[in-house]
């Protein structure tokens, strides 16, 4: 990033690249992201300006919006202003909520990897190619991958090898192969490695079988041994860049085609089944009569159809069941629960009834996503994406209570922080679900009381209804955020 000023996209004041520039994007030479009035630009320097006339002019630009696998932009009037090295402001287009690669579930990563690999596909078609393949440029719009880096394409030149080979290896294949070989909760070594998982490390991890497995054996375990040294070749026959000074091997278009396809091939085969996990079959266990269940759903849609305006965030929302009652109503939802199994049985639930409105994450709120990166503000933490114009919080209090002896008023001090309306259910210790939580160890929670409950929660809200379930002894409540709380 340069310490140069840029023009207002309105040809006003300057703006200060330190200052205006988003923290995820400090990296790239090629120009930054700044948010002004709160919508989003992004800053094309002009060393990037002839690769950027011709993602346009070669018909790639518009190849990739039609099929949306790269988010639209619009490009904002130029000005005889214009600061020095800059070339052109452009406005993209806005995702409702950015994610990360370790909150995403084994089918998103896998859809993920699969759109950046097609987008290569089509790039060397149009005489171009990506020169990054960072899983943080890929988020879902409309429950669909898309590329949101306008700057991540660069020309081709024949016989060059993919200098971004290594780059999808350690952010997708690899992260793959441990969630489909070894352990789903894998993914999160991502939290750790913001580069991509180091493919030594996926190596040790991954079991002997996967030295069996021709596409697992060459992208990962022969990749990374030749990592430490590159007189062998190995990579730069693969497609990555040999050091600079090492003697080059070219690289064909049709070589570097038939890696794409192989690595599609070796994504394509990774499954994973959502099976075995604590919660995942919640609903099947759950101790709702029918009339009960049926009058908690239709509570909770007209609560919704109440409250503040913006998103939803349904937290615990296990395989999306109340999630689903904000989508059908027009509310852009975030669908967070710790069970990878869940999320992954939403997600397909959604691709298979085809709803583009709810984004199924893996969360664990006890410890969710923190600001990472650089300066600890690379990635933003969950308080910094909110907050959410409401917060469903459906049997999930007693989890955080009881499994995770977070206290009442800790529970509300968090809530308070990350929406504005908060739709929440009490579940008694009566309850066959806390009886479950309290089997195992000592019941030393004297305070899971409803009457204590309310006491913390009206600290940091104002309830302005009360709802009691019938014959279950559960309680729903509909709360807004007092003003002066977070």
């Amino acid at each position: 990033m340069t310490e140069a000023s840029s023009s207002s996209p309105s040809g006003g004041r300057t703006i200060d690249a330190r200052t205006a520039s988003l923290s995820a994007s400090f990296r790239d030479p090629s120009g930054f992201v700044f948010v002004k009035d709160g919508r989003l630009y992004r800053w094309i320097h002009e060393s990037y300006a002839d690769t950027y006339r011709h993602l346009r002019v070669s018909g790639l630009y518009d190849e990739l919006v039609k099929r949306q696998l790269l988010i639209p932009h619009e490009e904002m009037p130029r000005n005889a202003a214009q600061s020095a090295g800059h070339y052109l402001t452009i406005l993209p287009e806005r995702i409702p909520f950015v994610s990360y690669p370790y909150e995403w579930c084994f089918s998103q990563l896998k859809a993920a990897a699969a759109a950046t690999l097609e987008i290569q596909h089509l790039c060397l078609q149009h005489d171009m190619t990506l020169k990054d393949c960072s899983a943080y440029n890929m988020q879902f719009r409309a429950g669909k991958p898309v590329l949101i880096d306008t700057l991540s394409f660069d020309r081709y030149a024949e016989g060059r090898p993919w200098a971004a080979y290594r780059q999808f290896c350690q952010h997708f294949l690899a992260p793959l192969a441990l969630m489909s070989y070894t352990d789903v909760r894998l993914n999160q070594l991502s939290r750790i490695y913001i580069d991509g998982c180091p493919l030594d490390l996926a190596a040790a991890l991954l079991p002997l079988r996967t030295w069996l497995r021709m596409s697992v054996l060459l992208h990962i375990h022969v990749h990374a041994k030749s990592q430490r040294y590159f007189s062998t070749g190995v990579e730069r026959h693969l497609g990555s860049e040999p050091k600079p000074g090492s003697s080059r091997r070219r690289m064909s278009r049709k070589a570097l085609l038939g890696l794409i396809d192989q690595l599609m091939t070796a994504v394509q085969k990774f499954t994973w089944s959502p099976k075995g996990t604590q919660w995942a079959d919640y609903y099947d266990e759950t101790n709702y009569s029918d009339g009960a269940f049926e009058q908690k759903r239709e509570t909770v849609r007209r609560l919704l159809e109440r409250s503040a305006p913006g998103m939803v965030w349904d937290l615990g929302a296990n395989t999306g069941l109340f999630s689903r009652i904000a989508g059908k109503l027009g509310r852009d939802t975030v669908a967070f629960d710790m069970d990878p199994a869940a999320v992954e049985r939403n997600y397909l639930e959604c691709l298979k009834r085809g709803e583009t409105g709810i984004l199924p994450l893996v969360m664990d709120l006890t410890n969710p996503s923190a600001g990472t990166g650089w300066e600890n503000r690379e990635r933003m933490s969950l308080a910094e994406r909110g907050p959410a114009g409401t917060c469903l919080a459906l049997a999930l209090v007693h989890h955080l209570a009881i499994s995770n002896n977070v206290p009442f008023d800790r529970i509300a001090a968090f809530f308070s922080t990350i929406c504005r309306d908060l739709i929440i259910e009490f579940v008694p210790k009566s309850d066959s679900q806390v009886q479950r939580l309290l089997s195992a160890r000592e019941d030393i929670f004297p305070g899971y009381a409803r009457d204590v409950f309310e006491t913390e929660f009206s600290r940091n809200f104002h309830m302005h209804e009360t709802i009691e379930l019938p014959e279950s002894g559960r309680v729903i409540y509909s709360m807004t955020r007092k003003l002066g709380e977070a």
